[in-house]
């Protein structure tokens, strides 16, 4: 058993080593305003380098599966704030407001987009439409989110205004995104090119971002504020969540009679919650030190979902 359960990434085990350094040594004052400037720069980069790569043909072609597409988007933005309102007085009852609030914020989320493609290819799945439903509920969710949020959550938890929260997270990661697949035809080669170091732009982004939410957190005194067991209850929580919920978008795209690659597509793209673009979103949503502790639940959950879907993907690869 022990030989089967994938070992931690170097990403894991840099999101928890930037977690002990925001820890220990939070930026404070004007160097905390800088950073949070810089962290802003560098999220409108990542985004527009995600738009850069994002091929034409792709869009086109995946368009075209239009059942399968609203199928994964009702699991992302319907069934998850379903499950994750069901599971609120548990939630309450066991985490701190900010944490039961953070949990409502990662059933609102989009779907990753770079997991869901990988583990779709591994695991034989429509990698096509893969990559045009995890990009389409990726921009999407710079709307929904924020709605969701105000109708599952209404005023708690320091909530920015919806229609401000909109405007200021479609100026920060939906103009990037299209201007850099608009200028796609001059940079998309040299993009295509780096796509190896680009990774290191986007895993920087985020740890750069969740220094900035924690260290800001613990100087409101997020450890000090947040028991051992409600961090050990949003563990159980994130892991009930995605073993309900994996379940459940299975046996939808098995009803709604999806061959087996676009049932693989269901399940990995239905079941994602994107740390990449659910930080930068929490950062413009929520103001104060209780951006770190909202911010935690996806952060756990991230790492199931890749644990999980990799021992998923394994099992569907081995199979005719």
């Amino acid at each position: 058993m022990a030989r089967r359960l994938p070992r931690p990434d170097n990403f894991t085990l840099a999101l928890l080593a930037t977690i002990a350094l925001a820890s220990l040594l939070p930026a404070r004052g004007g160097a905390a305003v800088a950073l949070d400037q810089v962290s802003d720069i560098a999220i409108a980069l990542l985004f527009f380098l995600h738009g850069a790569r994002l091929p034409r043909q792709a869009i086109v072609a995946g368009l075209l599966h239009w059942r399968l597409h609203l199928v994964i988007l009702a699991c992302t933005f319907v069934l998850y704030p379903l499950l994750g309102l069901l599971a609120q007085p548990l939630a309450n009852a066991l985490l701190t407001p900010e944490l039961a609030l953070g949990m409502l914020f990662l059933c609102a989320l989009p779907s990753t987009v770079q997991s869901s493609i990988a583990f779709t290819s591994m695991a034989g799945g429509n990698v096509a439409a893969a990559v045009c439903s995890a990009s389409l509920s990726s921009l999407l969710g710079v709307f929904l989110t924020p709605w969701l949020m105000t109708l599952l959550a209404g005023s708690s938890g320091a909530m920015a205004n919806p229609l401000q929260a909109v405007g200021k997270i479609m100026l920060l990661l939906l103009a990037p995104f299209v201007l850099g697949h608009l200028l796609r035809p001059l940079i998309g080669t040299a993009v295509e090119r780096a796509r190896p170091l680009l990774r290191w732009t986007d895993q920087g982004t985020i740890l750069l971002v969740v220094y900035a939410a924690f260290g800001a957190a613990v100087v409101e005194g997020l450890w000090r504020q947040t028991p051992l067991p409600a961090l050990a209850g949003t563990a159980v929580l994130c892991a009930v969540l995605l073993g309900v919920a994996m379940p459940l978008v299975a046996l939808v795209a098995r009803r709604a009679g999806f061959s087996r690659g676009d049932r693989i597509a269901v399940l990995f793209c239905g079941t994602k919650k994107s740390l990449a673009t659910g930080v930068p979103i929490a950062k413009v949503l929520f103001a104060g030190g209780s951006l770190g502790a909202i911010v935690l639940p996806i952060m756990i959950y991230h790492q199931l979902q890749l644990i999980v879907c990799a021992m998923v993907a394994q099992r569907y690869a081995r199979k005719p």
